[in-house]
């Protein structure tokens, strides 16, 4: 490595080296967290890296072209550090990783081998092995506007700038009653028609789940409980007392985003695009040959 700290590379040429490995996680919540595979704590750039929690790296596969890095990471799953409840609930997911190699004497002297995501994380008893994705993973995906009928953005995105603060788009109360984290009773809703929130976004804002979301599948009314099913349950406990943040709907429509929103002129889809039928259709079938427009 001809970018490696050159106090580390002239410790790695002598004949006796004290050198181990550290991590960090920072999770998607905000939460970040150190390791080390040495037998005590190390700390630097104001992060303390724990001994104690049992956490081993395999063998870092590095390629030089646009391949994916990877490598896995083994733990133990403990209240203290990595706990099971919160891989449950995914806090861990996509949470960003940064692999060191350090001189445990003096830990000014590293280099970072690694920089990355964390992918698949597997379970077994107490222990848990996860996935580390290097950065070149985010060339897999698709990029790029896609030209389609609906509306390709996301409601309060950037794109759409509707602004979900509006009492009457979104609001947050507390829980009444909910069955299988899955299926949420609230009192007080009675003034929104039913399936305003259909489709919408419901977040959890207090209590052990806070910070998790779920979109909404069904919204309904029974007497005076407003009653919102999710597609998937919550990944962690859900209390009866705990807030709960609605969002308003939004079926990507042309015309739920005039009657709806009131958002037209920010629609990002392309509500007259022909289809394929019409790009097919042969001229001398149309019903009218007047070239005018064959919207009717």
């Amino acid at each position: 490595m001809s970018d490696m700290h050159p106090g580390l590379l002239e410790h790695l040429q002598s004949c006796a080296t004290t050198v181990c490995r550290a991590w960090d996680i920072t999770r998607e919540d905000g939460v970040v967290m150190g390791f080390t595979d040495h037998d005590g704590n190390l700390a630097f750039d104001g992060l303390t890296y724990r001994a104690d929690t049992g956490l081993n790296a395999l063998a870092l596969q590095q390629t030089t072209g646009l391949s994916v890095d990877n490598t896995e990471a083994l733990g133990a799953l403990r209240d203290s550090a990595i706990r099971e409840d919160e891989i449950e609930a995914g806090r861990y997911d996509n949470a960003e990783v940064r692999a060191w190699l350090l001189n445990w004497q003096d830990v000014n002297q590293r280099q970072l081998l690694f920089r990355g995501t964390i992918g698949e994380i597997r379970r077994s008893g107490e222990a848990f092995e996860a996935e580390l994705r290097g950065l070149t993973q985010v060339l897999n995906l698709a990029m790029g506007r896609v030209y389609q009928r609906p509306c390709s953005a996301v409601l309060g995105d950037s794109r759409c700038t509707f602004d979900l603060n509006d009492p009457e788009f979104s609001q947050t109360l507390s829980l009444a009653r909910i069955e299988d984290r899955r299926v949420f009773h609230f009192e007080g809703l009675a003034g929104f028609d039913e399936n305003w929130f259909q489709l919408g976004r419901l977040l959890v804002v207090s209590g052990t789940a806070e910070g998790l979301s779920g979109m909404i599948k069904r919204d309904r009314m029974e007497q005076d409980i407003r009653v919102i099913e999710l597609w998937h349950p919550i990944r962690a406990d859900v209390q009866i007392g705990d807030q709960i943040r609605l969002e308003a709907g939004c079926d990507k429509r042309f015309g739920t985003c005039r009657n709806k929103f009131d958002n037209l002129l920010n629609y990002q889809g392309f509500p007259d695009i022909p289809g394929d039928d019409w790009s097919i259709t042969d001229p001398t079938r149309a019903g009218r040959l007047n070239g005018g427009s064959r919207r009717t």
